[in-house]
């Protein structure tokens, strides 16, 4: 089965156990080093392009339709999944092994919680939640993007498009004082009632997401970086 089908069956809307996550974890980045070594980005990692063999122990990646070597990756606003779509390609960015690294991180959130991280609509929609999370965008960031007239105006202002309930006219709303108003460790934390340890856990994890899902690729965490993150050698 892959791994949506084992969130359905054994952690539908709360998710799998630490334990499981840390495992599932280690293995996604070994299989995203394995191909950074032979200079190739997947460009569709997603719970269901992830195997689990019956002992729900061991994750394979598959379907590999979408890959190809990290020189040759062209624009395109659409590539990767919607919701595991990391932010420099709906900006227009040029990018490369990091987009896998994004999408490993929100399927591993998706993993642990039962939910989907970014539940976006649009590209747009996308960018407006990650900001949610992760602040405002920096202007240079905003300033390299191909499609930075599609979603900001000239003070790299975010420019949310949405469609208005009365009038059903596309509506444009400039949001010019971006705050983060989602708490990702109380999101992680959930309705669980943890000891010392179990606390302690849950904040390695979220540091770990933390710098896997920064919003500028050249300051994202690599893969060997992770794969030494001190969430992996916690018992």
């Amino acid at each position: 089965m892959n791994l949506r089908e084992l969130l359905k069956k054994y952690g539908n809307n709360v998710g799998l156990h630490m334990k499981a996550v840390r495992s599932y974890a280690h293995q996604l980045l070994m299989a995203l080093r394995l191909l950074k070594k032979c200079g190739l980005v997947h460009a569709d990692i997603k719970p269901d392009n992830i195997l689990v063999n019956e002992s729900k122990l061991s994750l394979k990646l598959c379907d590999f339709g979408s890959a190809g070597y990290v020189r040759d990756q062209e624009i395109a606003p659409y590539l990767v999944s919607r919701f595991y779509r990391a932010p420099e390609i709906m900006l227009g960015i040029p990018h490369d092994y990091g987009i896998d690294l994004w999408s490993i991180a929100v399927t591993l959130y998706e993993v642990y919680t039962g939910k989907i991280m970014f539940p976006g609509k649009s590209n747009n929609h996308m960018l407006k939640l990650f900001t949610e999370v992760k602040g405002k965008y920096p202007n240079k960031l905003i300033r390299r993007a191909q499609f930075r007239d599609q979603h900001f105006d000239t003070n790299c202002n975010l420019l949310y498009h949405e469609v208005d309930k009365v009038t059903q006219r596309d509506k444009v709303t400039v949001l010019s004082n971006i705050r983060i108003s989602r708490n990702l460790e109380f999101e992680l934390i959930g309705e669980q009632d943890l000891d010392r340890d179990g606390l302690s856990q849950i904040q390695s994890f979220r540091s770990l997401l933390e710098q896997m899902l920064v919003l500028e690729p050249i300051k994202r965490i690599t893969c060997g970086e992770a794969i030494k993150h001190p969430f992996f050698s916690m018992k």
